[in-house]
């Protein structure tokens, strides 16, 4: 168990004598004298001496360096791969952004190599793989074949995020590499990334900057929808979608989802009514969608699927690339077969010139850079989960 653990489970030797000192109850103390500011402090400094010699002490016994005596990593974001004892650690390679306040802690036990555009240097980061335990990810950096090939001491990947469609599973499990997403971690992110779109593209109004700014007026043109009332249909009903439906309902909508794999009975249908996808197509407003990319979701929403929902309705993709058939929604935008979509995630990523011209003329679609589900708060909680797992993962690796 390493230091930090340490002091999260046992905060009381300190804490205890502080609060003793602090809150002692009335009964107690004497009436007829009281303690000075002075006496205070000291008493609080003594106390926290104790616990920085209990800190010690256990650093002693487990032959582990203290918080902060490792030396901080430099402007190339690489910690040392010893400890002040001499002791090799093991290295975590970090390629995409993570919250820095989880890679420095990270440093206080292992060797972490971090660069959030290490990613798009695959030469630099494949010879860093050659001696790596772990290395943890967002969802552009592909976990297969050479990859793979470059990092024979794999043990342990994390996941920034909760997609696994970067990353070969399978041979993963083939050499005993644990794969962690954050599970959770982000849901609420992204159900107020598909809320917040909802309602943009109901109202309409919010798309209309470029006339505004030209000098037009049009009031009557961008008369809009309200949310309440509508229908959201919900493709997969895991954690995200769940969550969105919460916000949903307190807006007032009708919840329609599809998930084959949730049981009926599961306490989660009280807040949505469980349909077939072909009925949840046809009745819905506003499609959501929340599935993994797999064999199975591969362009369910395709042009096929399109041609079955209401003409004034949306579609929203803050799941995976591929889910949906880009070049038949954009067609069907350009016909008016829908009224609007929202895609924060694509096939290709980044977007082609070539289909983003495709797109540039359109008023009823909104686009993001796959950052539904990242904002400064969830950043720091996946970003946390993450590093908890890995460092939990290679303690137990030994």
């Amino acid at each position: 168990m390493n230091t930090r653990i340490n002091i999260i489970l046992q905060p009381d030797f300190f804490l205890n004598n502080l609060f003793s000192v602090l809150y002692r109850p009335a009964t107690t103390r004497k009436t007829t004298s009281r303690l000075t500011l002075k006496q205070l402090f000291n008493k609080i400094h003594i106390n926290y001496i104790l616990y920085k010699s209990w800190v010690c002490f256990q650093n002693d016994k487990l032959k582990k360096p203290a918080h902060g005596a490792l030396n901080r990593a430099g402007s190339s974001g690489k910690s040392s791969p010893e400890t002040n004892q001499g002791i090799l650690m093991k290295r975590i390679v970090i390629t995409e952004f993570m919250d820095e306040t989880a890679v420095d802690g990270l440093k206080d036990s292992f060797e972490v190599i971090y660069d959030p555009n290490l990613v798009d240097r695959e030469e630099e980061l494949f010879g860093l793989l050659e001696k790596a335990d772990a290395i943890i990810v967002r969802n552009r950096t592909q976990v297969r074949g050479k990859l793979l090939e470059a990092a024979p001491h794999l043990k342990v990947v994390g996941r920034l995020g909760v997609g696994l469609d970067n990353i070969d599973m399978s041979a993963c499990k083939d050499r005993e590499i644990d794969v962690f997403p954050a599970t959770g971690a982000n849901d609420a992110a992204v159900a107020e990334y598909v809320i917040t779109v909802v309602m943009m593209l109901f109202r309409r109004a919010y798309l209309s900057f470029i006339d505004m700014a030209d000098g037009t007026w049009p009031r009557t043109q961008l008369m809009g929808n309200e949310t309440s009332g509508k229908t959201l249909g919900l493709v997969g009903y895991g954690g995200i979608a769940r969550e969105t439906a919460t916000r949903a309902v307190a807006l007032g909508m009708k919840i329609l989802a599809y998930d084959p794999y949730l049981p009926a009975d599961h306490p989660a249908w009280t807040q949505a009514e469980k349909v077939e996808l072909d009925r949840l197509l046809k009745e819905a407003d506003a499609v959501s969608l929340h599935v993994p990319l797999t064999a199975e979701t591969q362009h369910l929403i395709d042009e096929k699927a399109i041609s079955t929902m209401k003409k004034d309705a949306i579609v929203i993709n803050a799941s995976r690339g591929g889910v949906v058939d880009d070049q038949a929604l954009v067609a069907a935008l350009k016909s008016e077969r829908l009224a609007g979509a929202a895609l924060d995630v694509y096939e290709v990523e980044p977007l082609t010139e070539e289909f983003g011209k495709q797109m540039k003329e359109l008023k009823n679609l909104v686009l993001t850079p796959h950052i539904g589900g990242v904002t400064i708060e969830s950043n720091i909680r996946v970003s946390a989960v993450t590093a908890q797992n890995v460092r939990q993962a290679l303690g137990e690796k030994q």
